[in-house]
């Protein structure tokens, strides 16, 4: 159904935005406007007169302005975090899905709206209403379709394919030739927990491309950002190349970047990593 409400549950990093702009892509509403809020972000009040328009007068320094809801006019918005809206404000959010219109803040009048709600939350919906974070009745108003998207870590062969796209799409960022990763990497990767999912094997990937030299085809364990060589730490040292792993740099490269040594104040560490960019410059 085009209005049909969905909500969806994922770990930080699992790509619910993605997997939102992708349903609203999908849908009959596609001709209309795609708005991401993130409700964690934005401060309480700011946020209901973002998400609901204002009057001039309303409030010192207030204007006329459009809420969100109403510039959605036959398209989606889509709520990230909602777990974190204000529990008053998830009242509001409530009534004016309930009768389909909103009422700006300082204004007399109701407005008529038209957009589809798109939902999301990285807590499980049972727990953030036992905590007190999410209404009930706002969260069966919400969860008509309800999408659980797994964690990294429990799908399979989908690092392999994730993998390969943040490769191709990192190959036309910095003008890199890498093909695929080395079967050592591989085996390395999906033995990794990744509590940061999806955005953090984005990072692994683009911080090891940066590793690599002009003609490297294929990423290997001695490309990996310092702290992953650190966690495997183990069974890197059971490699017969260990030594190189762990030393391997590639001050010749264009797309190096020097490790920021997590030491000092922080004037101190950011006037040693501007040196050593300088030096990476001269040296290129």
């Amino acid at each position: 159904a085009k209005n049909l409400p969905v909500m969806i549950y994922g770990e930080t990093g699992t790509g619910k935005e993605m997997f939102a702009q992708s349903i609203h892509n999908a849908s009959s509403s596609v001709s209309g406007p795609f708005i991401p809020v993130n409700c964690a972000a934005i401060p309480e009040n700011l946020l209901e007169s973002i998400l609901f328009g204002t009057v001039k007068g309303a409030f010192t320094g207030a204007v006329d302005s459009v809420g969100l809801l109403e510039k959605a006019e036959n398209g989606s918005v889509f709520l990230d975090e909602i777990n974190s809206m204000h529990i008053a404000l998830q009242a509001k959010i409530l009534r004016a899905l309930q009768e389909k219109e909103v009422q700006r803040i300082g204004d007399s009048k109701t407005r008529k709206i038209n957009c589809r709600i798109i939902s999301a939350t990285n807590k499980l919906p049972s727990e953030a209403i036992r905590d007190g974070e999410m209404r009930e009745d706002l969260f069966y108003r919400l969860s008509t379709g309800m999408i659980l998207i797994p964690p990294l870590r429990e799908r399979g062969d989908d690092l392999e394919l994730l993998a390969d796209y943040f490769i191709a799409k990192c190959n036309e960022e910095i003008d890199a030739t890498v093909t695929s990763m080395s079967p050592e990497l591989k085996r390395l990767l999906k033995s990794y927990y990744f509590p940061g999912n999806c955005r953090e094997l984005a990072n692994i990937i683009e911080s090891a491309m940066n590793m690599t030299i002009e003609g490297e085809n294929i990423l290997d364990v001695h490309h990996l950002p310092t702290y992953m060589k650190n966690h495997f730490k183990d069974e890197i040292s059971a490699m017969p190349n260990a030594e190189q792993v762990f030393q391997r740099q590639s001050p010749q490269s264009h797309r190096n970047v020097p490790q920021m040594d997590f030491h000092g104040n922080l004037n101190t560490m950011m006037a040693e990593y501007e040196k050593g960019l300088i030096e990476l410059a001269l040296a290129s």
